[in-house]
């Protein structure tokens, strides 16, 4: 179990359905990360950009993303995380995938479809939560608008430490992004990270950016910004656990089951 866990967000801009160009910049991105990393995050859809042409840009589970982050992350020895969009079995998934240095794949795929995008037409939407572990941390990933249902995220029985958000959130809604990052933190007494792409897609969207790392009390411990870059920053499970203690506020919370129906 580690207490400090060393991370380093990915804030950059995606060349539009080229996945082999933005696996070259991310190689080079990569030899710029700290020694000590324990875990990377890239943007939702990083090496595509948000795109409905699933025909053009779906990858397998043996495809060229993942395997690039099973080799990164070996190679690297840390722990890589992002959203691709995944072909699995004939039905295509925004998927959250993790890359462990030992090789292993876990993942979760999108809940919220982003109608306004008509995401929900061209994908599927995912039908579980996922709580993995890293470092003795339990993790929750989370992708973009799954950030607007409180419910989904909900940390009953503090079953995880870290939330992490992998988003193409467009900068016309950049302060509910920040709004909501914030309240989820909050209201479920734990850290999180989030991690947008900058830049302007093929549709002319403009992304602002502001990846964060919050606290437990909803504090930023970085200064949010617009620019490609790499954030790093540190987060404590001792300075969490210390938190829960002193202020027990999900003794409280309210019994509630979420049930799977169709979306």
């Amino acid at each position: 179990m580690k207490d400090l866990l060393n991370v380093a967000l990915f804030q950059f801009n995606p060349l539009w359905e080229d996945a082999e160009a933005n696996i070259q910049k991310l190689n080079e991105w990569m030899a710029n990360v700290p020694s000590k990393t324990d875990m990377v995050i890239l943007p939702e859809m990083f090496l595509t950009g948000f795109s409905m042409h699933v025909g053009k840009v779906a990858q397998t589970m043996d495809g060229l993303g993942v395997n690039w982050m099973k080799t990164t992350a070996r190679s690297k020895q840390i722990t890589i995380m992002g959203s691709l969009a995944i072909n699995d079995n004939g039905h295509v998934f925004n998927r959250f995938l993790i890359a462990s240095p030992d090789g292993e794949i876990q993942s979760y795929d999108k809940r919220h479809l982003f109608r306004m995008g008509k995401e929900h037409q061209y994908y599927s939407p995912g039908e579980a939560q996922y709580v993995f572990n890293n470092n003795g941390w339990r993790v929750m990933p989370l992708v973009c608008y799954d950030l607007r249902f409180p419910v989904w995220s909900r940390n009953v029985n503090l079953k995880y430490d870290l939330l992490i958000y992998v988003a193409n959130w467009p900068e016309p809604r950049r302060e509910a992004f920040m709004t909501l990052l914030k309240a989820r933190a909050i209201e479920n007494q734990c850290y999180v990270l989030a991690v947008n792409r900058v830049g302007q897609d093929a549709s002319g969207i403009n992304y602002a950016g502001e990846s964060v790392i919050i606290d437990p009390k909803g504090k930023l411990t970085n200064e949010p910004n617009g620019i490609e870059q790499i954030i790093t920053g540190s987060i404590s499970l001792g300075e969490l656990k210390s938190f829960r203690k002193k202020f027990p506020a999900y003794l409280d919370a309210d019994e509630f089951t979420v049930n799977f129906t169709s979306l």
